[in-house]
This record gives structure tokens, sequence and C-alpha cells, in this order.
């Protein structure tokens, strides 16, 4: 593949997208510029301007390449939305392929930003209803941004260069990589051809789609096609494929549905690794550094979301990065020797890494794909020392050992499948369910001595304080697992204790113990409150003072807001029949009082 013409946009200089917004103000019409932002006649202006925008997107970027300054952001749309310098710095050149990519024509892929300066907006009711319905692995990031880019690079006579460079990004807090990727392939190359009023019209579409309703089925019109898409809900069985046709035959045209929001072609990304995906898996499990090496933007940060996304339903806990340049405002961070590596896996394209981070423990150096016979060439096991700084060969060097022994019945079935040339989403769905599989039997017995840390129901009662969750003592879950282990659910052998031993350590079970320990507690909320509903309030009131009755009142009220706004899993009857407790109760004080609880 040829080289970026002229000065590679990995080169340039670091100041540059910082004062890009300032520098090329004059870039594109004026009007059109002017309009940004600006809502079209007669669209409807919801409560809050961009709301339902906002429930999709935090905001769309155009990224241009210019001559003096290198990456620069030509706009951001909605014109209002805030990016601090670091972020518009990382936004520019995280949204060109490097030097050593060479990529011409159109390139899609993905990166991860860390946020800047807390919390821009308030966290909306909608916001916080999608996070407590979402599976774990796709609630929205509260402190990161991903970026979805379409990236155009060809030959151009009426540019100074001789090249049209121009990147079309979009910028969310939600992991649905197959969603937006698929609304990019849809608008970018319409807006290459026709610029901003293009844009301003599809953001006034996008903020007319309903919000992302964990469990729905929704359909979303943009430039004259209608995506039809299924919103993952906490309730959804593993690897069922719940979309159902959503109101189709009043659609003209018929919608293009969309079988994911977030899943990737699992085979087709980790081909080259399939010998070795148990042991990626286990790394991914024990949040293990990671640097993968790969030829381009888009092979790197697919096999790091693929790699990611191999634990679920178990949350990856992580930092991860599916592209990472070395103008990133992290670099010092990741790659410093004064300190351990983070639990970071990075998608790096420039061969410079494999100097800078010889330290790390982990490194997967991928070529472009390639057959050998028929199936997908391997990269092979190889140890760290074998790693050359100027030409390391395709591989997975590490001094890892695994666990677990490796499935080679699975590895006959994906290559049989290959050799038959079954479709790609077979073999994709019988590598998702083998990773599947050999998460829930990891996970299950932690579920079941994490269950048993729960107070029994019975020793819930209203007028006492609940009694508290026990807490996890390890030696205590590793003595159950002889009884209760992952042998009863899966085949492989291996030193399960010791992977245990090993998660124990690693930021995934912190992440997964904080929520599930979370839960427990919602749930004994719920159960004193369903309790307390229960009971006779009027026998209860019998001979207790105005103090106690009122410290019950302002106690309730406590409860039924904590409940609310937690969204607790209690049914509503129960909230109903607690806002008749309190009533109930007040009425019975004197006028006074009920004055001071009750205002008009």
């Amino acid at each position: 593949m040829p080289q970026h013409p002229g000065r590679s946009p990995g080169n340039a200089r670091p100041a540059a997208a910082v004062s890009a917004m300032d520098s090329l103000s004059g870039v594109g019409p004026r009007q059109a510029r002017e309009r940004l932002g600006a809502r079209s006649p007669g669209a409807r202006a919801p409560a809050t301007p961009w709301a339902r925008f906002s429930a999709w997107l935090e905001c769309v970027c155009v990224v241009t390449f210019d001559l003096e300054l290198g990456q620069a952001l030509e706009l951001v749309y909605p014109s209002d939305f805030r990016l601090t310098d670091k972020e518009k710095s990382s936004i520019c050149y995280l949204s060109f392929p490097d030097s050593h990519s060479g990529c011409l024509g159109d390139t899609q892929f993905s990166f991860r930003i860390r946020q800047c300066g807390g919390q821009r907006s308030p966290w909306s009711t909608d916001n916080r209803h999608y996070d407590s319905e979402a599976p774990v692995s796709l609630q929205r990031e509260s402190a990161h941004y991903f970026g979805y880019v379409y990236f155009r690079q060809v030959k151009d006579s009426s540019v100074k260069r001789g090249y049209f460079q121009k990147s079309l990004v979009l910028v969310s807090r939600l992991p649905f990589v197959r969603l937006f990727q698929a609304l990019l392939s849809l608008i970018a190359p319409e807006y290459f051809e026709k610029l901003v009023p293009c844009l301003e019209a599809v953001c006034n579409e996008i903020d007319q789609w309903p919000a992302p309703v964990p469990g729905k089925t929704l359909n979303l019109p943009v430039m004259g096609v209608v995506l039809q898409v299924h919103i993952p809900s906490r309730m959804d069985k593993p690897e069922s494929s719940p979309l159902k046709q959503c109101g189709q035959e009043a659609l003209m045209p018929a919608p293009l549905v969309l079988t994911s929001v977030h899943e990737l072609d699992l085979f087709r990304c980790l081909q080259p690794v399939l010998t070795h995906v148990q042991m990626l898996w286990e790394l991914m499990l024990l949040g293990e550094p990671l640097v993968v090496l790969a030829p381009s933007p888009t092979v790197s940060s697919e096999i790091v979301l693929a790699l990611t996304s191999c634990l679920q339903p178990l949350k990856f806990c992580c930092d991860y990065r599916p592209y990472f340049t070395i103008h990133d405002s992290e670099f010092k961070e990741f790659t410093t020797r004064t300190q351990a590596p983070p639990n970071v896996v990075l998608g790096v394209t420039n061969p410079f890494f494999i100097k800078t981070l010889q330290h790390w423990p982990h490194i997967l150096r991928v070529g472009e794909p390639k057959m050998s016979g028929g199936l997908p060439k391997q990269v092979k096991l190889k140890k760290p020392s074998r790693l050359k700084t100027l030409d390391t060969k395709p591989g997975l060097y590490t001094a890892y050992t695994a666990h677990l022994r490796r499935d080679k019945a699975l590895l006959k079935r994906l290559l049989k499948g290959l050799q038959k040339k079954r479709p790609a989403g077979v073999l994709t769905a019988l590598l998702r369910r083998h990773l599947l599989e050999l998460t829930q039997s990891f996970i299950i017995p932690l579920e079941h001595y994490m269950a048993s840390l729960m107070p029994l129901q019975k020793s819930i009662t209203p007028w006492k304080t609940p009694p508290q969750i026990r807490p996890f003592h390890q030696d205590d879950f590793l003595c159950s697992l002889e009884h209760a282990g992952p042998q009863l659910t899966c085949i492989l052998k291996g030193d399960w204790l010791g992977l245990y031993r090993r998660f124990f350590k690693s930021p995934n079970f912190d992440g997964w113990y904080r929520q599930r320990r979370k839960e427990m507690a919602h749930k004994l909320e719920a159960l004193h409150l369903e309790a307390i509903c229960e009971a006779n309030i009027e026998t209860w009131m019998q001979g207790k003072s105005e103090v106690e009755v009122v410290d019950l009142v302002l106690k309730l009220r406590e409860k039924l807001v904590r409940a609310q706004s937690h969204h607790l899993p209690v049914k509503e009857e129960t909230l109903q029949r607690a806002q008749l407790y309190i009533e109930t109760v007040i009425g019975s004080l004197p006028k006074d009082l009920q004055a001071v609880l009750h205002p008009p």
C-alpha cells in the first residue's frame, strides 16, 4: 500500500490540533457554518435542545488535513458542544491512520479516549434508566468517549497536496460499534460530496429518534433508509436474537435490519489468533497488559474490541484503546518504565511501540490476513526474548502459561467449518458460544457463593435495620469449588484454583464484586421496604411518641426517594402502599405537625 503522500498526518506537530478550530474558522462556506447548531425550519424542538440526539451521540466531528497545521478540527456539531483542548487534540490524531498504515480509499475504525474535566452535563433520567436495564458491558461510559471514524483518502488534483484527506467522526458514550459503523457508511460518503448541509440534516433526523430503551426494537430513519435495531437488555438470554419485525408493513422501503448494535464478526476479527483464543481469554479475564500491533487502525480496533468482548456477560473493567498513537495524551503514562505496565489493552499500528513497550508482558503482532492451505495463517507463540525492535514477525510474544488446557475440539470444528465453507456467521456463533460457556462456567460458582452471603428473607423485619451482607472470604470460596466448581459445567481440565487466585487480584474481579454487592444492597433495601408495607402500620403506631412517628414519616419518605432514584427492584403497588402509609401516619398527628410534614 502506498504511504501517505507528502508530510504524513502521523508526524504533524502536536500543537496543530488544539488551535485548529480558531485557525480554520474560514474553511468551508461561511453561511453554512453560521447555521451550524441551528434547527431546520419546522423541526420539533424538545424540552432540552438536542435531547434526543444526545441520547445517542455527544457530537459529530469533522477532521481534515491542513498543510500548515496537520490534522485539524474543521467543525464540531452541535456547535455548542464543549470539548477541551486535550480532547480536541486526541480526536484529531486518532481520526487519521498514521503514516505506517498507508490507507488509501475509505477506512473505518474506532478509538476510545479519556474524558477530561469531569461531567459536562447533568446525567439525565433516561440515561440512568438505560444503565439500570442494559447489560453491564453495554452501559454508557461515564469517563470515556468512543470515537467511530470514517476516513477517506483519495487522489484529488484540485487539492494542493494532490490528495483529499478527511474524517467524519461520531463521538458517543455508547459502545454500539456495529450501529455507528453502519450509520457512518450511510452518511459519510454523502457528507464528503455535499458537506455541511447534509450533516445538519442528518443530525436533525437523529434528534427525532426514540431513546435507546433496553429490550425494545427500534426503527431509526436516516437519509431515506430505516435502520432497525434491537437494544439489548439484561433480561435477554445469551445468544438469543430477539429482533422482531417492528411495524415493518408500514415501512417503505423495508428497513435495513442490524442483527446486533455492538457485536463484531468475532471469527473474522480473531482469525489470525484462533489457536490462542483461550489463552487470550485468560489474559482478558485477568486484566493483563496487552499490546496489539496491527497493520491498520481497522485491524487493531477490531481485534481489541473483539478481545474485550470475549468475557461477556462479564464486564471488562480495565482500560482499553482500540487505536492508540504516540501523540495521545496518555502516551507517557502508558510507556513509563518507572512502574509496572497498567491494566490496558492497546491497539497500535506504529512499530515504534515495539521498542517503547518492550517491558510489557504480552505483545501480539499480527500481519495482513493470509491464508495457508485454505486456512487462515495462525500467529505462533513466542518468547518475549525473541522480540526484535526493527523487524518483529507476527506472533504472540509472552511468557504466560495458560491455566486451562486448550480445547482442541473447538479448533477442529472451526477449521472444518472453514474447509466446508460454512457462513462466517455460523463460525462466529460457534466461537462466541464457546467463550460464553467458558465465562459462565467460571463465573457461576462466584455467583452462587455471592448469593449465599445475602441475609435470609425471614431475617428482614419491618421495624429493625436490615442485617448486613456478609463479607466475601476468598478462602471460603476456594473451598466451595470442590463440590460446586466450574468442573460441573465445563469439560476443560486445568488449574482452575490458580486462575481464580489471579482473578481476585484483577480489576475485573473488583468491578464484578462492586456491581454484585451494589445490586444485593439494592435488593436488601427493596425487601425491607416490602416488609414495612406488609406490616400493620396502625398496630405499630399504638403507644408511639410523636417524635417516633415523625421519624417514621421521614425514613419512609427517604426510602421512597431512594427506591425511585436508584430504580430499586420494587413493585409499583409497594411504592403506592408506602405512600399511603405516609399519608395514614401523617393523618394521625396533630394539625400543626401535619402542616409541617404535609405543606399545602
